[in-house]
């Protein structure tokens, strides 16, 4: 493929994402596939020849699309959200072209440094504290992960570090691996300090759970995927109070803040931390700026050496939805998830089993286990609509998220139709 070639597919290629997105909620939400249905669709090995683009494309439709859970589309609530907009696309075929490795600053100067202001832009829309925030001689500063669980435990591990030179600067003489063997990390059953639990969508006290870990000298870190993008909200902005008590936080913007996966913003109190816990400098990466206080080389901020130009999706998103429109996008959702909630409320066979802050709605049949497990069933095999369980306090309850950029009132009250009528159906059968 050439560049005249390049130029006439990219056309076609835009055309045809434009057309499915525009078009997903004609196709079935969930694929009725058994495992292993690809491998007979396609050949046993790669071709010897060059095959034709349109032979390709037309394997797309053939082979791929039958196999996809369409997760932009409206009638999608499992889950979280998976960001989505025509910018962050743009942005993320730029990246794809420009195809730099940000290793260093030097391996790409704009990749480092347009990260850097990014995740300042982010950090000041959440007004996080000023500690957290770079700028030309902070000591915090913000990263781009892949997911909250590598931020999770990025933030360990940095944690761990710190923790062992802090006791052998005064003992000496004890081994790393005694420090070890002795270190004890707190956690709750998610695991750290929550705001917006996966299950309910449920919040930690992080104003009294701040102070302790403060006055114990315990690195606190703060975890909110899915619900920090609500926080740009000043509504919402109360539910982040105690960030200043922590060593680090990161939430998804690829979850809910219109920016495509993979993008997870976290920031560190002192980058010092983060730093000495990963830095490795083999001679062929150093470069004459790298001790520079205005240069930061990302290597040592993760686990993997190479790093893509992620921020160039933070970066054609902010500008082209500005901070308004992204307020307007999480409102928005929010309100269709009260919307859904009230639907609930009318139905006297059917409950709310937690408080519904976001754009998550956890609800159940009144009734047994088994009974909510079956609906579950009867909707996942209709395709219709999408929905994923959790376990609260031993009930099994359904989730409905509200996630497709595209979701409005009425793909909820066809689902609420959807789910009633489906309903009706599974109670008059005869062993309900």
């Amino acid at each position: 493929m050439d560049a005249a070639e390049f130029r006439r597919r990219g056309r076609e290629m835009v055309d045809y994402v434009a057309d499915y997105l525009e078009n997903i909620e004609q196709r079935p939400v969930y694929p009725d596939l058994e495992p292993g249905y690809l491998r007979s669709l396609i050949p046993s090995e790669a071709p010897l020849e060059p095959e034709s683009y349109e032979d390709v494309m037309k394997d797309v439709e053939r082979v791929i699309m039958p196999g996809i859970t369409h997760w932009h589309s409206p009638y999608f609530f499992a889950y979280f959200p998976a960001a989505s907009s025509y910018p962050a696309m743009l942005a993320d075929m730029l990246c794809g072209a420009i195809g730099c490795i940000g290793f260093s600053w030097a391996a790409s100067p704009a990749c480092t440094e347009l990260e850097t202001v990014m995740l300042d832009w982010l950090g000041k829309m959440l007004q996080l504290p000023e500690c957290f925030i770079a700028g030309t001689d902070g000591h915090g500063g913000g990263v781009i992960q892949g997911t909250a669980s590598e931020a999770t435990l990025i933030s360990l591990l940095a944690a761990r570090c710190k923790a062992i030179r802090r006791v052998q600067a005064t003992n000496p003489e004890i081994s790393e691996a005694e420090v070890l063997s002795k270190l004890v990390a707190y956690t709750s059953e998610q695991f750290c300090a929550t705001l917006g639990t996966t299950p309910s969508c449920a919040f930690d006290h992080t104003t009294e759970l701040g102070p302790i870990c403060n006055d114990e000298n315990m690195w606190m870190h703060i975890d909110a995927a899915y619900a920090g993008s609500a926080f740009i909200c000043p509504e919402f902005r109360p539910l982040l109070n105690g960030i200043e008590f922590a060593d680090s936080f990161n939430f998804n913007p690829h979850k809910w803040l219109l920016v495509n996966f993979d993008c997870s913003a976290m920031w560190v109190k002192k980058r010092t931390d983060i730093i000495g816990a990963f830095k490795m400098e083999p001679l062929y990466l150093k470069h004459e700026n790298q001790e520079s206080g205005l240069v930061t080389d990302y290597r040592h901020w993760q686990i993997p050496l190479g790093r893509r130009f992620r921020s160039l999706k933070l970066w054609f998103v902010f500008r082209m939805y500005g901070l308004k429109g992204l307020q307007a996008h999480i409102r928005k959702q929010v309100a269709l998830a009260k919307e859904f909630e009230s639907l609930v409320r009318a139905d006297k066979r059917f409950e709310i089993c937690a408080e519904v802050i976001m754009g998550l709605v956890c609800f159940r049949l009144k009734g047994s286990n088994e009974l909510n497990q079956n609906l579950l069933k009867k909707i996942t095999k209709s395709q219709e609509i999408h929905l994923v369980p959790c376990q609260l306090s031993g009930r099994f309850v359904l989730r409905f998220a509200i996630c497709a950029r595209t979701t409005e009132s009425r793909h909820i009250q066809q689902a609420w139709r959807h789910i009633t009528q489906l309903t009706f159906e599974l109670l008059q059968e005869p062993s309900h």
